[in-house]
């Protein structure tokens, strides 16, 4: 058990056996209450979205409510934390540390929240970027986070993404990806496993 890696984020804090309060909770224990509020919007939308698409709503949610509680760390604190966590830390995720969060999250949730369903955590380890050969509830958790979005304004691939959502889940994830794949010069980086899915769902969808 990595919990001694969470030790100064676990002072003070206590689980009380209800996920979707605990996350919240631990958020906020955490000084980070807009992305408490940001998780619990996301899980909601991956439960509404598996409903749609037919996979676990229950499991959508979890995902949901836990993938961002890596939002505990500062960017600073990231590779640091990850290496101590024994994760694989890319090169694209040195240089732009925000990317390593998805990998953080889904060691959290494991480490913290106790979760054992694998689909859960790999669907919490790349709702940032997707990959190749995601599963349902890994492009559920990818769509609803990106309709959820946690900044300011409205998102500006929104009226795409969710025309695209009117098709297929593959629609809406690979318009998002498109989007960030035409934009790629005004990127810090771009994640390896980002270009996979969208060089695998172009192949798929076109």
């Amino acid at each position: 058990m990595m919990l001694h890696v969470y030790e100064d984020q676990l002072s003070g804090f206590e689980l009380k056996g209800n996920l979707k309060e605990d996350v919240y909770r631990f958020l906020v224990h955490g000084k980070c209450p807009k992305t408490a509020e940001h998780c619990m919007k996301v899980g909601e939308e991956a439960g509404r979205l598996a409903r749609i698409v037919g996979t676990d709503p229950a499991a959508a949610e979890a995902a949901g409510y836990l993938h961002d509680v890596s939002a505990v760390y500062p960017n600073d604190r990231r590779i640091p934390i990850a290496i101590q966590l024994g994760i694989d830390v890319l090169p694209e995720e040195e240089v732009f540390p925000l990317i390593v969060h998805q990998k953080i999250s889904k060691a959290m949730a494991e480490h913290i929240f106790g979760i054992k369903d694998v689909s859960i955590l790999n669907a919490v380890g790349c709702h940032t970027t997707l990959k190749a050969h995601s599963s349902l509830l890994d492009k559920v958790l990818f769509v609803a986070d990106k309709i959820e979005w946690d900044q300011q304004g409205t998102p500006p691939y929104i009226t795409e993404l969710l025309a695209q959502l009117d098709i297929s889940l593959d629609h809406a994830a690979f318009a998002y990806i498109d989007y960030l794949c035409q934009r790629k010069e005004t990127l810090k980086v771009v994640h390896p496993w980002l270009r996979d899915a969208h060089e695998e769902l172009k192949r798929q969808l076109f």
